[in-house]
């Protein structure tokens, strides 16, 4: 957008405050359908197969992010004066001498790894504590949809959480709540801010770590048989792109033994908390008196396995001395889920099955064996690569802005985590983080949604943000509708853990979270080009750059004042 200025008689600063105004304008002016188009319908072709980490069409991808970056004219910011950050992929085998202490109204057992209490495999660096408040929770579950809340009322803070039931109490539909389940002990420790959580060993429900993530052990590709002329690889315990050092919260898993003697002298003893938990009946919630546990963190760790894969990652330079050496950080996944290498076979009713299927197959395309990803993560892709151009384009806002592809999200978060432990900046330096994934549909495709973006955790660290993204969105020349849905904290999709702004929430950094929500396509063999809303994904887009542009003038860092999620379910 072009325009000419008649300055006759204006004092400097009008004609500074005006000029400012028709580049903010320009530059979200300058994210164009026509460039989406043009770069989606390539990194989301066949040729590229579906960019899996460590295959060949991923490197193509990573290229053509980063040939376009070079005619940009965004700096580099990888390994070397290049746009690309190795990210080390570690299959690692696990020697523990972890133990748990309980000491109940005097008497002490010490309960060592692998008998009565077992720790993840990756438990984190070495670290040992006690704690004096131990919380039994029921069934250590917030489902409000379902009528169930165990923590109400009740601050959890720094103590130990303890919870049973593997599957939950009666009438929880399994197949809607199963991320809610599998993700109590991570619940209890990162949003209540428990010292740790003890739950009990595997059930139908999935017990243990409850709801780690991929990348914090058991991942895909940990380890495994080893090919070439040199010995076999050793089976790795767990795959981790992150510090091995790193204190985290211990998240235990227990068996009867355990749990005997920790309720010995609490109000309801161990059998009839099981025997509840057992009928999926309604569980007590109390303090353990007399209770202290003390966790002795203590592993050591061998990388028998180290697999490289790329971060693509560029810089624009702020203009202000001071603010200059502050970031902006965009960020977006440039994988996806690859292609089957199976072909296709009928069974006896004649339906056709594809084998080795990476995702989902749309019925009547079995033939099409490659996941293209066009919105997933394609849109987002694009969406960053506009960005860095507009801002490049533009004069430079105040502060600098980082604009990193992150890789194998789908495998666990890979490049967000090592980016967050290995940055490339500082990341106390990273003022706030804006993500983008899945942006270019419709939720279930439905043509009610047209104007609608989700957006996740734009006010649980900064409520400041929250409110400067809502102005961002009014400055728009048609304002898109906000919808904080997936922001509940009792989300059943949990989407605030699933995608590579929460590497960065984990580490206290203000985020937004952009997507448009999920469709029949997604993860599925036809998330194609063809069905992507292009002029949606281009105003929200915008609408993205307008929030980043705020935040790069903003002359302090948005106050993180962690109120948590206020914005409701529907607040638009």
């Amino acid at each position: 957008m072009s325009r000419r200025l008649a300055v006759r008689g204006w004092g400097v600063a009008i004609v500074l405050g005006a000029v400012a105004a028709l580049t903010a304008a320009g530059g979200a002016g300058a994210i164009r359908t026509l460039d989406l188009r043009e770069w989606l319908t390539y990194l989301s072709s066949d040729e590229l197969e579906g960019r899996a980490v460590f295959t060949a069409g991923y490197g193509l991808a990573a290229a053509y992010v980063g040939d376009h970056l070079h005619t940009f004219g965004v700096k580099p910011a990888g390994d070397h004066g290049s746009y690309l950050q190795s990210v080390r992929v570690l299959g690692v085998k696990t020697t523990s001498r972890a133990t748990v202490s309980v000491s109940v109204n005097g008497e002490t057992r010490i309960f060592a790894d692998g008998e009565a209490a077992m720790f993840p495999r990756n438990m984190g660096g070495k670290q040992t504590f006690t704690v004096d408040r131990v919380e039994f929770a029921g069934y250590g579950l917030d489902a409000p949809g379902a009528g169930h809340v165990d923590f109400r009322g009740k601050d959890v803070k720094d103590t130990a959480v303890i919870w049973l039931g593997a599957s939950g109490p009666k009438n929880l539909d399994l197949s809607l709540f199963r991320r809610a389940l599998t993700g109590r002990s991570r619940y209890a420790t990162e949003q209540l801010g428990a010292a740790a959580s003890i739950g009990p060993a595997a059930g139908p429900a999935g017990a243990g770590r409850a709801g780690a993530p991929p990348s914090a052990g058991g991942a895909p590709g940990a380890g495994g048989p080893g090919g070439g002329r040199g010995s076999p690889l050793p089976a790795a315990d767990f795959t981790t792109v992150q510090r091995l050092d790193k204190p985290i919260p211990p998240t235990v898993s227990a068996t009867d033994a355990f749990f005997e003697f920790l309720f010995s002298q609490a109000p309801v003893k161990y059998d009839e908390l099981k025997r509840k938990a057992t009928a999926q009946d309604e569980l007590p919630s109390f303090r353990l008196p007399g209770v202290t546990i003390t966790f002795n963190v203590d592993a050591d760790y061998q990388i028998v396995r180290t697999q490289l894969t790329q971060n693509v990652v560029g810089v624009i330079e702020g203009s202000d001395p001071q603010l200059r050496s502050t970031y902006v950080a965009f960020g977006a996944h440039l994988d996806h889920v690859g292609y089957a290498e199976g072909e296709v076979t009928r069974g006896s009713d004649n339906t056709a099955r594809r084998a080795g299927s990476v995702g989902r197959v749309t019925p009547g395309k079995e033939d099409d064996r490659i996941w293209n990803g066009a919105d997933d993560d394609g849109s987002g892709t694009v969406a960053l690569m506009a960005l860095a151009k507009a801002f490049a384009d533009g004069p430079r806002p105040k502060r600098s802005l980082i604009f990193v592809w992150h890789a194998g999200e789908e495998r666990g978060l890979w490049g967000s985590r090592y980016f967050a432990d290995y940055p490339a900046v500082s990341m106390d330096k990273i003022v706030a983080q804006l993500n983008i994934d899945m942006i270019g549909r419709n939720r279930d495709d439905k043509a009610s949604e047209a104007n609608t973006v989700y957006l996740v955790g734009s006010d649980r660290i900064s409520s400041e943000l929250h409110a400067l993204n809502r102005t961002a969105n009014s400055a728009v020349s048609k304002p898109l509708t906000l919808n904080y849905e997936f922001n509940d904290p009792n989300d059943l999709e949990q989407l605030y853990y699933r995608s590579d702004h929460y590497s960065y929430a984990a580490k206290g950094i203000p985020i937004i979270f952009f997507t448009t929500g999920l469709h029949p396509d997604y993860h599925a063999n036809t998330d194609e080009v063809s069905k992507i809303e292009f002029d949606k994904m281009t105003r929200i887009t915008q609408m993205v750059f307008e929030t980043g542009l705020r935040l790069a003038n903003l002359d302090h860092a948005p106050v993180r004042d962690n109120k948590g999620p206020r914005a409701g379910r529907l607040t638009q």
